[in-house]
């Protein structure tokens, strides 16, 4: 756990699952430049107020705490893509002792607001996230919004300024402070609000088995939206080939195409797509939809890895694992990505799981499972397989 400090007082913070062994923060310089400038500056935090892609909920437990109590306060709205971010939002508020019906927690899918009096934009890593959630918002900007996004100088370039000017209106940046810096816009009422240009397809290119020529759906922020990512061009021909009424798991579907491919192959499984992305599912739905039969077999699940998914349920579980969590390298999700596969598995049940050969999974997938077999890999890229005795 870890303190931010604010005008109110330091509030107590931490990821979502809390892990005691995790030393990366639930806030950065970003979160404090933007809290300090708003404390500091005495613009008025009033009216509806919306929060986009806070990351674990600093900012919106920051901005509920300062209220809570006040029944004149503001109505506070966050919008994430995260599952995770959503679930550490409601832990930190209880933690502080911030109402959690003070905050109404939306995903990245679910209709925004009418009216944001206050925007709040902790800028993602994804510009395509940016760039949708920013058209999705705009209806709800006036002129009379007050706009400020916040990110790290790493993370803020001239594209992401553009963003802004373009679909809201005139945009200028801050100084940077501890790396970070901040984002001021004036919304401009002539601006016409404009449709999201996302979701966007492309078909996938030949000799990568049963999935090539197929189309794939990407609604914005999906790792590789654009082009199949060359872990799952290389993964995708070498999946195992089975047949009959299993339960396959697309763990950390993404867009869904490795998922969609074990169905195609294996018309009589039930492939379960599961990811902490709210997009990734939505991609991963409109994928499969697109690409298999009325009476092709499936769910989908937003949560955190197996959240959903029984004990001792599944015959098959397809990984392609990140090693980053936003800008930190990181193997906690794989670590927790392959435990929670040995619960999942049936006896017998087997992991295959595709990713870099630097990364060493072999070693915890043999700590994990007992055991860990090469099946393929070339320079770059290595497929394993774990099997639960």
């Amino acid at each position: 756990m870890n303190h931010l400090p604010t005008s109110s007082g330091p509030l107590a913070l931490t990821r979502f699952p809390d892990d005691p062994r995790d030393q990366l923060r639930a806030w950065d310089a970003a979160d404090e430049y933007l809290l300090q400038h708003l404390a500091g500056s005495g613009s008025a935090v009033d009216g509806n107020v919306v929060v986009i892609g806070d990351r674990w909920g600093a900012l919106t437990t920051a901005l509920a705490g300062a209220r809570a109590g006040d029944a004149g306060g503001p109505d506070i709205v966050q919008i994430t893509d995260s599952f995770l971010g959503q679930e550490a939002t409601r832990a930190n508020l209880a933690r502080n002792n911030v109402p959690t019906d003070t905050v109404r927690l939306l995903s990245t899918r679910d209709t925004p607001p009418e009216r944001a009096d206050v925007l709040i934009v902790r800028v993602p890593k994804s510009l395509a996230l940016l760039e949708d959630q920013l058209h999705r918002i705009a209806p709800a900007v006036h002129a009379g919004t007050l706009v400020v996004g916040t990110g790290m100088v790493k993370e803020i370039h001239t594209s992401t300024l553009n963003l802004f000017e373009r679909i809201l209106g005139p945009t200028k940046t801050s100084l940077a402070v501890k790396k970070a810096r901040l984002i001021f816009c004036t919304p401009d009422p002539a601006i016409e609000a404009t449709p999201s240009p996302w979701p966007r397809s492309y078909e996938l290119p030949p000799a990568i088995g049963v999935a090539s020529g197929r189309t794939v759906v990407n609604h914005a922020g999906i790792f590789c939206a654009e082009r199949l990512d060359i872990g799952t061009r290389f993964f995708l021909p070498r999946l195992p080939r089975r047949e009959g009424p299993e339960r396959v798991v697309d763990l950390g579907c993404g867009n869904g195409v490795v998922g969609t491919a074990a169905a195609l192959a294996n018309p009589e499984a039930e492939v379960v797509f599961t990811d902490e992305s709210f997009q990734a599912v939505a991609s991963a739905e409109a994928t499969f939809r697109g690409n298999t039969g009325p009476g092709a077999k499936a769910e989908f699940l937003v949560g955190d890895t197996f959240a959903g998914v029984a004990p001792g349920s599944v015959d098959l579980v397809l990984n392609n694992p990140p090693f980053h969590t936003h800008q930190a390298t990181s193997d906690q999700t794989s670590r927790r990505m392959f435990s929670g596969a040995r619960d999942a598995l049936r006896q017998g049940g087997e992991l295959w799981v595709v990713g870099n050969r630097h990364l060493s999974y072999h070693v915890t997938l043999r700590r994990i499972f007992g055991n860990s077999q090469v099946v393929t890999s070339d320079p770059k890229f290595v497929i394993l397989r774990a099997v639960k005795r």
